[in-house]
């Protein structure tokens, strides 16, 4: 049996994963142009990707530069995608998010205005939407049930960037809403997974979960071994000092370190748990996810005029 036979045949009883493994051996290489923008602030790294045909596009995963000792918000980083999209005559059909960041706001409500594009993520937003809607606090007009976004995705759910097929895998655990956008030829894998040496995301969030996260990252690692992974963000390690986000399934597979074949299931759980109980929160995540929980939009400004974002004291 070839490697593509037995990457099918594991694929075979996940009829999503299945879709997606067919999707990757049927588009050529190279189909999915490709162009990455990183945030050195954030160490976030954004995509435009079109097909070379029709020259139809998305963008995902913008950030909108905020300053959180001054509480100013710039557009640098988008701006800059919006001039490459017009400058290569790219028509942006999506805004994809791969889930509600806790690092980063998102820049997808500027770049609709700037560059066109629905906004779309997946369809377990609602579940951050319940859990932070409560912990903020949020006005009672804040709507919990996705209706910000202008598209939700469900695991397996198709659809075209242009002649591109697209195939969305829900790969939870990091948050309850993550997913992976399989774009043409290549997989843009959002925060569940980081370069090889970096191993995964964190799983202490609320709705995180270390045993599910293991669950998604062995999924994606059941795609074809030759499969180009596109990460969302990169950490230097005290032995690589170039930011990278660019592997393949069978890099990962190989060297991952918390997740690579041969790591049990339970020998990731107690990893992932000893390792995030060390870890500081987010820098950004309090105005980060009550800023994209509501698709990007900043929560609605109050009767002088300003918009404010909250602090809960003692709640996280």
């Amino acid at each position: 049996m070839d490697l593509r036979t037995e990457d099918a045949g594991r694929a075979g009883g996940d009829a999503a994963l299945a879709a997606a493994t067919a999707q990757l051996a049927a588009v050529q290489r190279g189909a999915t142009a490709i162009r990455a923008f990183f945030d050195p602030a954030t160490s976030t790294i954004s995509y435009v990707v079109h097909d070379r045909s029709t020259m139809r596009g998305a963008v995902i995963d913008s950030v909108l530069d905020y300053d959180a000792a001054a509480g100013r918000t710039s557009t640098r980083s988008a701006g800059a995608i919006a001039d490459y999209v017009r400058g290569e005559g790219i028509a942006i059909d999506w805004l994809l998010e791969t889930h509600a960041h806790a690092d980063h706001l998102s820049a997808a409500p500027w770049l609709r205005e700037a560059v066109g594009g629905r906004v779309a993520i997946g369809e377990h937003i609602r579940d951050v939407q319940a859990v932070f809607g409560g912990i903020f606090n949020a006005e009672t007009d804040f709507r919990r049930d996705g209706s910000d976004f202008d598209r939700l995705w469900s695991d397996g759910d198709c659809f075209a960037i242009g002649d591109l097929p697209v195939t969305v895998l829900h790969v939870p655990g990091h948050t309850p809403a993550c997913v992976a956008y399989v774009i043409g030829d290549v997989v843009f894998v959002g925060d569940t997974m980081f370069m090889p040496d970096y191993g995964s995301a964190r799983a202490d969030f609320p709705g995180g979960d270390a045993r599910t996260l293991f669950r998604s990252l062995r999924r994606i690692l059941e795609l074809p071994g030759e499969t180009p992974l596109f990460m969302c963000h990169d950490y230097l390690t005290a032995e690589r000092n170039e930011h990278a986000w660019e592997t393949t399934v069978a890099a990962q597979r190989t060297a991952n370190v918390h997740a690579r074949d041969g790591i049990t299931e339970e020998d990731f759980v107690a990893r992932r748990r000893a390792r995030d109980a060390g870890l500081a929160m987010p820098q950004l995540l309090l105005p980060s996810v009550q800023v994209n929980m509501r698709a990007g939009r900043f929560p609605p400004a109050e009767c002088n005029g300003v918009v404010y974002l909250k602090i809960p004291v003692d709640r996280l």
